[in-house]
């Protein structure tokens, strides 16, 4: 089988499938009792929000491929029409698999106080109630649309939520009409009736069942024969032109036209009527294929709204997000802690506080006199953007760099960027045909007549909210090597020129693809020369062939290669003669892993402490080494290392609570229970990391030493 593998397509697992496999892992989680219920309406609420943007993207990508005649086929050898069929096949599973899920849920929720009802089923008063919060609240905001030769079908936004009326003249007058009705989504799609809190309970009505019940005031007349809702998603892939001019504007009209992609997914409830739901599929022209039923409740991302804070003992337990003691002990002063040794900040287990504190000290600090800013994406009202405009309206030289095709976060950039350029900071995009996507803030201050540079590199983005939930490693430094480093890229990015040199950091999409490889050579030497030959490798996604296949000729060689891939991977593990040595697994929890991580034994295996450690802002994906400015950053700082390496990849290894391991098959199975569970995420909660501990180092005890786990105890 390995032989015939090597050069085979079948050597790699379908990307949309695995993507289809990792939200399958997400839903498992909506289904694990031993996750709090609230926190499973959660992950319920993600994963239809997760399916929502993989069909505006990957499925539209697909099908503009079909319409324009490219049968090219994926890496492991499927035609667009295929991985097509596949998916909506798998994607119709998924959708019964939540429906069942929010059955299953809404009874415990039941059971919990929290009950459901219809507007017909209210009491007097609180129908009352009802009705003036109708008149208020939804009335205004309803707007009803005529379907007929001088009303054409109107136009529903992507996501759009609405019900189709079948309706008659009051005394069976004329002819039946067609009537469209947008449900507006500036209303809570649950509706709390009051007075339940007092009893420690809670009772809901759906809005649309609420917009159902008082159709006879707002279509006065008429009586209402039939009704159906319906929720659409449309093509939402931005397309820009490589050669525009002015590329703020280009995005601008790029993201007018997203709004009217054409309709990729029509989800329709079981209920709705076979005339009304023809009716509805022949106007918006959707094939049979890309059409779902849910059996109760459409877009159930909104079942978040029921996650409230007054039932604490259905959520988890408050995480104490702790501040590096290190800098504390230099009295918060970030730029004398980081002088004193490197630092690494693990996310969100210790705070992004660090990193805004970090930047906000460089703006107020009179001796700094420069700061580049990388940005990916950041939050509203964001601290680290605040803080660059307050450097450069205190007069230091302030250059941002924003990256304005983050997908769905390119509105809130343009508008970054429009106020950052209105207080004096030097705004760039960076280039054209490449997305920035590196995490990088350098700091130059002034310090006894001389320049002294300080850089912060990340996994994650400048974002104060998901580094709440985000795993992600923050690594401070003032090493001179590194910070020049720094400086070379970002004039790369401001400027034309590619680095002349580049001393010790890697970057996409020049060096890093032939760092990695370099590496993996390296490992496969020391194999056959019989030294200890080891790779650990932690990321989001790994899809590029190859590095796949650097990896399948490692495996090959003897090297022990143990992977942590959240999401997509193509790399098929456990395959004799080609893939045996691969082990891979996922971590689904409560925190979303994003952090990346890549450790090589060095010929003495590991964990060791003469390996070589990197953190990086890039999965192994060909997107990410080829047509992203990316960064490889080494780490040598010796405790920095063993935190990364002996805590932080190691716990993820050992980790048998919350994983899930990828058979050679391509099928993913959930870690049986271990005989002593060991989850990362609770390890990190409560055990300090080690380089941010400073003098708590001497007065408390070190975590327990982690120890390698072997399959059997798995």
């Amino acid at each position: 089988m390995a032989s015939s593998l090597k050069k085979s397509p079948d050597r790699f697992l379908n990307r949309e499938l695995s993507w289809l496999d990792f939200n399958m892992r997400v839903l498992e989680e909506a289904q694990n009792p031993c996750v709090p219920l609230l926190e499973r309406l959660r992950f319920l609420s993600i994963t239809d929000s997760n399916l929502k943007e993989f069909y505006m993207v990957r499925v539209a990508g697909l099908k503009a491929q079909v319409a324009a005649g490219i049968q090219d086929k994926s890496q492991d050898g499927r035609s667009p029409q295929q991985q097509l069929a596949e998916i909506n096949e798998r994607a119709g599973v998924m959708i019964a698999q939540q429906s069942e899920t929010w059955k299953t849920l809404r009874k415990s929720l039941v059971k919990e106080g929290v009950d459901f009802t219809t507007p017909e089923d209210l009491s007097v008063a609180e129908r009352k109630w009802l009705l003036q919060y109708y008149r208020d609240q939804i009335f205004p905001v309803l707007t009803p649309l005529a379907i007929d030769p001088g009303h054409p079908f109107p136009f529903i936004p992507n996501l759009g939520f609405a019900m189709v009326m079948a309706l008659k003249e009051k005394g069976g007058k004329g002819e039946q009409k067609m009537s469209l009705l947008p449900v507006p989504q500036v209303i809570p799609r649950f509706i709390e009736i009051p007075g339940g809190r007092r009893q420690a309970k809670r009772k809901y009505v759906l809005l649309e069942d609420v917009v159902r019940f008082y159709l006879p005031r707002l279509l006065v007349g008429f009586d209402v024969l039939e009704t159906g809702v319906f929720n659409i998603v449309r093509d939402s892939e931005v397309d820009i032109q490589e050669d525009a001019e002015d590329l703020v504007r280009s995005f601008e009209s790029a993201l007018k036209r997203r709004k009217r992609g054409s309709v990729i997914r029509l989800v329709v409830g079981k209920t709705m009527p076979k005339s009304l739901r023809k009716f509805i599929i022949e106007k918006l022209e959707v094939s049979d294929e890309d059409i779902f039923e849910r059996p109760d409740l459409l877009a159930l991302k909104d079942v978040s709204e029921l996650i409230t804070s007054d039932k604490p003992h259905l959520l988890y337990e408050p995480l104490n997000i702790r501040f590096p003691e290190r800098i504390m002990d230099f009295g918060g002063d970030s730029f004398e802690a980081i002088k004193d040794k490197d630092i690494v900040i693990h996310h969100p287990y210790e705070s992004f506080d660090a990193v805004v504190r970090f930047l906000e000290q460089a703006a107020r600090d009179p001796n700094v006199v420069t700061i580049k800013q990388t940005l990916y994406r950041t939050s509203k009202n964001s601290p680290i953007v605040n803080a660059l405009i307050e450097a450069a309206e205190a007069g230091k030289s302030v250059t941002a760099l924003i990256e304005i095709a983050a997908r769905f976060d390119e509105e809130a950039n343009i508008r970054w960027a429009r106020d950052m350029e209105r207080a004096g900071i030097q705004v760039v995009y960076g280039p054209l045909n490449l997305k920035t996507h590196a995490k990088i803030s350098l700091v130059v201050r002034r310090e006894e007549n001389a320049l002294q540079s300080y850089v912060h590199f990340g996994t994650g983005n400048y974002h104060p909210i998901t580094a709440k939930v985000y795993t992600d490693l923050s690594f401070f430094t003032c090493q001179p090597v590194l910070c020049r480093d720094a400086a070379r890229l970002f004039n790369f990015l401001t400027g034309y020129a590619e680095p002349e040199r580049i001393e010790e950091l890697a970057y996409a999409p020049k060096t890093l693809r032939s760092t990695l490889i370099k590496h993996i050579n390296a490992e496969i030497k020391h194999a056959k020369a019989g030294r200890p030959a080891q790779i650990w490798a932690k990321m989001n996604s790994l899809l590029d062939p190859g590095i796949i296949d650097a990896f399948y000729k490692a495996s090959e060689a003897g090297v022990k290669i143990d992977l942590v891939v959240r999401g997509i991977c193509a790399l098929r593990p456990g395959v004799k003669g080609l893939s045996e040595n691969i082990k891979v697994k996922s971590i689904v929890g409560r925190f979303l892993e994003h952090s990346r991580i890549i450790c090589f034994g060095n010929g003495q295996g590991l964990p060791s402490e003469d390996s070589l450690v990197f953190m990086t802002s890039a999965d192994l994906m060909p997107r990410n080494l080829d047509w992203r400015v990316e960064a490889l950053v080494p780490i040598t700082n010796a405790t920095v290392r063993q935190q990364v390496q002996d805590q932080i990849m190691l716990a993820n290894l050992l980790d048998n609570t919350n994983s899930w391991r990828l058979k050679a098959s391509g099928e993913w199975a959930r870690v049986p229970p271990a005989k002593v569970p060991f989850s990362a995420h609770k390890y990190f909660m409560e055990n300090p990391s080690l380089s941010g501990r400073g003098t708590a180092l001497h007065t408390q005890p070190l975590p327990p030493k982690l120890k390698l786990a072997t399959e059997s105890q798995e």
